[in-house]
């Protein structure tokens, strides 16, 4: 499919999502949204795709968040429409199993380091800034930059961000949790694709209830409370996981020596 605000490159199971407005710091009008969710639904739904690289365009940034200009100008909330699937058509897909890594080549702020937080694996240039400046003008993090960011790196860190509204560097963002590398700029992307590489090495459907049982564990107040939910069958696609075929693929493979040929199935 054609887009006009986005690049969309497929790497045999790799998706390399681009967003394409170097010229405005890759934010994202509502075209640019659209043209996002419809690229993440088409991931999500393609069985030959496994993992998605989320990156902008240019050297500048990964993405500024919303435009302003464009929310500036609208006179209705209905001339400004976020998909229902969030910013980007990411920061509200909590259906997604499959692994998306953000390759962050510079400025993430607002909704664009809500984007990266909605991310499972965050790689950084150095040059990187990240904030939700959004309380500066009148506003808040409302595509779930709130409550991402306390539990990826808890309250008092998180409300130091979120109420000064102020920016912090890529070495800052390491410290805290918040991204996995902090690379040369001219290796970003590269980093994240070597991370693709190593989880493809990983049977997919694994790799999914990993991340499935992961994130819906969070539900629960503790440890214990989430492997009784998991004793109890409240995580499905690990059972599914179990009775695959590329469970017993896997273990045929280790015992006889050889690599294992994932199908995700």
């Amino acid at each position: 499919m054609n887009y006009a605000h986005i690049n969309v490159e497929r790497d045999e199971r790799v998706c390399t999502i681009t967003i394409n407005r170097p010229d405005v710091m890759n934010a994202l009008n509502p075209a640019t949204h659209a043209e996002m969710a419809r690229a993440f639904d088409e991931f999500e739904a393609d069985d030959e795709l496994w993992i998605a690289i989320l990156t902008g365009a240019g050297d500048a940034a990964f993405c500024a968040g919303g435009d302003i200009a464009a929310m500036a100008s609208a006179k209705t909330e209905d001339d400004y429409v976020v998909p229902p699937s969030g910013y980007g058509g990411l920061t509200n897909r909590f259906s997604c199993d499959k692994p998306i890594i953000a390759a962050v080549n510079g400025l993430a702020v607002g909704g664009g380091f809500e984007l990266a937080l909605s991310c499972d694996i965050v790689i950084a240039s150095e040059g990187a800034v990240f904030g939700l400046p959004e309380p500066k003008i009148g506003v808040a993090a409302v595509a779930s930059g709130m409550h991402r960011l306390v539990r990826d790196i808890g309250l008092k860190p998180a409300m130091a961000i979120l109420l000064t509204a102020e920016f912090i560097d890529a070495q800052k963002a390491l410290a805290l949790g918040l991204v996995n590398e902090v690379v040369p700029a001219e290796d970003v992307l590269a980093v994240a694709r070597d991370y693709a590489r190593r989880i493809l090495k990983c049977a997919p459907l694994a790799v999914r209830a990993t991340k499935h049982c992961a994130l819906q564990g969070l539900r629960y107040a503790s440890a214990e409370e989430a492997m009784a939910a998991q004793l109890g069958g409240a995580f499905p696609v690990l059972d599914d996981m179990m009775r695959s075929e590329d469970t017993r693929e896997g273990l045929n493979a280790f015992v006889q020596k050889r690599k294992p040929v994932w199908q995700a199935r």
